[in-house]
């Protein structure tokens, strides 16, 4: 990259840490609104990351995410440059809405335009303000409303880079997972920007062990880009599955559900999942797996009408490989501290 580096117009120089409000379209009540970007840049010359979160802005555990990053005491040694978003879509942060005040998804809105929709101004002003900037990504995203995700990487495994960046990063599951239309992965791609998107707990929630495994990855793609030093200690590592293919496995019936098994677990075909009872209180209809693979996301409402997506499984190669990572994954992500804020309280 060039030693220079302007965002809206100021120019950051190596050394320095800065947080620039880039302005947005003002509220209809004319109150002015700007997306917050902290920026970072060592006093070497290095690799461009951008981490952005709320793209959907119902989707929180990525804004503490960024949150504890950007108190680590090591990013005094950064390499290149780090720019953290830790809201992208204000106006649904502000509306607890994954879309913004037009319903428009802006994750399908990219690359935009400046004279678009209100979705379409905004994915152009990130596009040029931020994306053309940097060198890679990671777009950090949870579950959909009332669904969890178990913490994974989500990125076009055909892309020897990006697939080097995945593993890196340091989940139990990669997914292999094609660049939706109008997605800020898909157009980032074609820029030469490879993103990777980490999935992982629920919208509208706090999750610890999905806050601390991203905080984790975030680490470790930066020592892997060079961008902060190497650990001296000798840590025990994920070494990630990849899973080439996912299902989602559909409500055979209307009803209340009753789920019996939970996000990471081993299903053989066949395998009891969930009950889904009828309100007369006559009926019982069982939720079969119907193939073997890892439970990577599913419902967390009882509430549900025949035909609803409600358990996502993932195909492993090596079933019990795979979920032998799951498990030791989420013991040491739940049982022990893994960033580095050794004082950071979890929350619960």
């Amino acid at each position: 990259m060039d030693s220079e580096l302007r965002i809206n117009g100021e120019i950051i120089a190596p050394g320095t840490r800065r947080i620039i409000g880039l302005p947005l379209p003002k509220l209809y009540t004319h109150t002015p609104i700007s997306m917050p970007v902290h920026i970072i840049r060592g006093k070497k010359d290095g690799p461009r990351l951008f981490i952005c979160a709320a793209l959907h802005g119902d989707e929180l555990n990525g804004v503490e995410i960024i949150r504890r990053i950007l108190q680590l005491p090591s990013l005094s040694r950064l390499r290149g440059t780090l720019i953290a978003v830790p809201a992208v879509n204000l106006y649904g942060l502000i509306h607890h809405s994954r879309y913004l005040p037009d319903r428009r998804d802006l994750n399908r809105s990219f690359p935009g335009s400046e004279k678009g929709s209100l979705a379409a101004r905004i994915a152009r002003f990130f596009i040029d303000e931020i994306v053309s900037q940097c060198t890679h990504g990671i777009d950090l995203h949870t579950g959909a409303i009332h669904r969890s995700n178990l913490p994974q990487i989500r990125a076009n495994l055909e892309n020897d880079e990006t697939r080097l960046l995945a593993k890196a990063f340091g989940t139990p599951v990669i997914l292999n997972s094609v660049e939706r239309d109008g997605s800020l992965r898909e157009v980032a791609s074609e820029m030469g920007v490879p993103v990777l998107l980490y999935e992982a707990g629920e919208a509208l929630r706090f999750d610890e062990m999905s806050i601390r495994a991203g905080v984790k990855g975030v680490v470790n793609v930066l020592r892997f880009l060079g961008m902060l030093p190497k650990t001296r200690k000798k840590r025990s590592t994920t070494e990630p599955v990849e899973a080439r293919s996912s299902s989602w496995v559909r409500a055979p019936a209307s009803g209340m559900l009753r789920i019996l098994k939970p996000l990471g677990n081993k299903m053989r075909k066949g395998d009891l999942l969930a009950l889904v009872d009828d309100l007369y209180g006559e009926e019982v209809t069982r939720v079969e797996a119907p193939f073997s693979g890892i439970i990577i996301g599913r419902t967390e409402t009882p509430l549900i009408h025949e035909g609803e997506a409600i358990f996502h499984l993932a195909r492993f190669e090596d079933l019990v490989e795979a979920h032998q990572q799951v498990e030791g994954f989420q013991e040491k992500h739940i049982e022990g501290n893994v960033s580095e804020l050794k004082n950071e309280p979890p929350v619960t």
